[in-house]
């Protein structure tokens, strides 16, 4: 028994005929592909479609080079198969057409015996053999034309049959969600990130993808873009620039791990983030001690300010009351404000000017003798003070203003720069030390009591004057005191010292 010439249908799936949505069936004629495979079977299975497993017919081909033209077309008509290729009990129509060929007549094709299974017994049977046995003496008779014609057609049906289902083992349905938008749809990338490009997503350096871009695609996939939204958000006063991929201010607040519970916020929680992003002032609640009139109180706020929050506290500042920190600063969480009750008045105080002293040289008088010739007097000021009150306790006078009542009148001294003789004819060799010991204890700018007399010696004015003295005794140097001493002694002799005048 010689090897069939070629092989059966199940051997050959390259040929099989593409499905939808690639084509439908009805359009599709097989007849002209496989007319030229010789002996050929038919199968028992799926025949309530009229179709083999593979979803091939199982109408049985004979040996032999029959055109199409020459088989029965009704069994491809939209009405033998139903409307949709089949006939409404899911066989098709056209009596033995679809029914397997005997074992005996697929022996006498092929020249040895088929190994597929055969429907038995019926006259169903015996009609499809009658067919069967008709197509072949028609295929014998056209053999060689009929190959020659459905070679090419069979080699452009294997060409397509073999695209197609690479076609398909390519083509992924995947869902893609960009920013909460889903959709479903067939792609041929290879990964994400080529999926992405197909679609024209752009994605930034803020902006989420997952699984990541270079993750390999297979059908069923679910891939999600999340676009950064930039916000700048000012939090208890500070302002930075962050970036999120919510697309509602809550979502943010939660991706942030911002404290929103009792928090002020500057916009609606649901409020929707667009790409451009928005500003949003959050302040978080925070715990503050205000101190006030012997008082403390512990507030829970989300004040602005520490002044929002002493009114929260329900502490009035009256007048000049203030806060141990600025009114104005932003309160922090555990912080402690003492409010300050401020009174205040205004006091002048009146204050002396010292005077000057300016020195003049005098050639007339001795040398080391210094006259003054104008006293000296003080100016006054007066001067205006601001006085603080805090909590019952006076601070330190603020000076508001000063003014000068009263100008300072100079002391006008004049200094001698003649030189004196210090030798008198008939006083020298007296013991004048002792004599000024015993008047004045040896203090050249000594007064009595009474202040009548001064000096060494205990001048009176109106003597000092007389000698030729300036100004008063007890001022003028001890030499020269000195001097004047010896010319009164001179004149007068120790009388003018009746009680230490025996000294000299």
């Amino acid at each position: 028994m010689s090897k069939p010439q070629y092989e059966t249908y199940e051997q050959q799936p390259q040929y099989a005929p593409p499905r939808e949505p690639y084509g439908s069936y009805d359009a599709y004629d097989p007849y002209d592909a496989y007319d030229a495979h010789g002996p050929a079977y038919g199968y028992e299975d799926d025949r309530t479609r009229g179709f083999a497993g593979n979803g091939v017919p199982t109408q049985a081909y004979g040996a032999g080079g029959a055109s199409v033209d020459e088989l029965p077309t009704r069994v491809f008509t939209p009405d033998a198969f139903g409307g949709d290729g089949f006939a409404g009990d899911g066989r098709a129509e056209g009596g033995t057409a679809w029914e397997p060929a005997s074992t005996a007549e697929a022996e006498t094709a092929s020249g040895e015996r088929a190994s597929l299974p055969r429907q038995q017994g019926g006259p169903r049977d015996e009609g499809r053999a009658g067919a069967r046995r008709a197509a072949r003496r028609r295929r014998t008779a056209q053999r060689p034309d009929g190959l020659r014609r459905l070679l090419p057609q069979a080699l452009v049906v294997a060409f397509l049959a073999g695209g197609t289902s690479a076609f398909v083992a390519n083509d992924k349905a995947v869902q893609l969600s960009v920013d909460g938008r889903s959709r479903t749809l067939h792609t041929f990338a290879d990964d994400v990130g080529e999926l992405l490009a197909d679609e024209g997503v752009d994605v930034g350096a803020h902006d989420i993808v997952a699984p990541t871009a270079t993750t390999a695609l297979a059908s069923g996939d679910e891939i999600a873009v999340r676009y950064g939204r930039p916000v700048r958000l000012t939090l208890d006063g500070q302002r930075r620039q962050v970036w999120t991929t919510a697309r509602t201010v809550d979502g943010a607040l939660r991706q942030l791990g911002v404290r929103a519970e009792g928090a002020y916020l500057s916009t609606s929680r649901g409020k929707r983030i667009a790409r451009e992003g928005l500003d949003l002032d959050v302040r978080t609640e925070r715990t503050v001690t205000i101190m006030a009139d012997g008082r403390a109180r512990t507030i829970r706020t989300n004040a602005a300010t520490v002044g929002e929050a002493v009114e929260e506290s329900g502490v009035t500042l009256r007048g000049s009351d203030t806060t141990s920190v600025p009114p104005a600063s932003f309160p922090r969480d555990g912080q402690t404000v003492t409010v300050m009750r401020i009174s205040g008045r205004k006091e002048v105080r009146e204050e002396p000017i010292p005077y000057t002293v300016r020195k003049t040289e005098d050639a007339s008088l001795p040398r080391g003798t210094e006259v003054v010739e104008q006293a000296g007097r003080a100016g006054a000021r007066r001067i205006t003070y601001s006085v603080r009150i805090v909590n019952g306790v006076r601070q330190k006078p603020k000076r508001l203003r000063s003014e000068v009542v009263r100008e300072p009148q100079p002391r006008i001294v004049k200094v001698g720069t003649k030189v004196q003789p210090t030798a008198v004819a008939g006083a020298e060799g007296r013991n004048w030390g002792a004599l000024a010991a015993c008047e004045s204890g040896g203090r050249a700018n000594a007064v009595d009591p009474s202040g009548t007399y001064g000096g060494l010696y205990q001048f009176d004015t109106r003597t000092w004057q007389a000698l030729g003295g300036s100004g008063r005794p007890q001022d003028a140097p001890a030499a020269e005191q000195t001097l004047r001493a010896k010319k009164l002694y001179v004149q007068r002799g120790a009388s003018p010292w009746p009680h230490c005048g025996g000294r000299l």
